[in-house]
């Protein structure tokens, strides 16, 4: 299992994999959004889950997707500000549309080079004051990514269970886990 809050030790050569790594858990973790959002109707897309007081699965998926697309548009000049989102409701409600936006996010993820990795970046979070500029890397916005997204997907998949929708064991559950319940099996 991956820590965390591990020291990089290795050469250049790991960290290169392990920025490799990031990248292709974000993509296979946006792949199953698209799997699971081709799975559902327009009904369980986009209605609240109001015994749970959840947002509609349609809007834990676009502001995931705000949340990519912020940081795509960041990497270029290195300041990545999450609270500029489109906030496009447009994903809250059609399934099709945020599987096209998943694609074009998935595209970008792929088109990352590891050698940005080892670039300095700023981030600055949602509700932060522009002072708050926090130094960041391309790793560390990765790992910050995945996990919120698996945050969101752990909601997602809560809300259909509810609703009487499997979603799949393996949704919702972060790539570590995955892998250390593969090892055990």
């Amino acid at each position: 299992m991956r820590s965390a809050y591990r020291l990089s030790t290795g050469t250049k050569a790991t960290g290169d994999h392990s920025t490799r790594r990031l990248i292709d858990d974000n993509i296979e973790t946006l792949k199953q959004g698209i799997d699971l959002i081709a799975r559902l109707d327009d009904h369980l897309y986009t209605q609240p889950n109001r015994d749970l007081s959840l947002s509609g699965v349609g809007a834990h998926f676009r502001h995931c997707i705000d949340f990519y697309h912020s940081f795509l548009a960041g990497v270029a000049s290195r300041r990545i500000n999450y609270d500029l989102r489109e906030r496009d409701e447009g994903l809250e409600k059609n399934r099709l549309f945020a599987i096209a936006k998943l694609d074009a996010l998935i595209a970008g993820l792929s088109r990352l080079s590891v050698m940005q990795g080892a670039r300095v970046f700023e981030a600055l979070l949602e509700g932060a004051s522009d002072s708050d500029w926090s130094i960041s890397s391309l790793k560390r916005e990765l790992q910050f990514l995945l996990s919120h997204t698996i945050h969101h997907y752990a909601l997602i998949a809560l809300a259909l269970r509810s609703q009487g929708f499997d979603p799949g064991v393996e949704f919702g559950v972060a790539p570590s886990t995955l892998m250390q319940w593969r090892k055990t099996a």
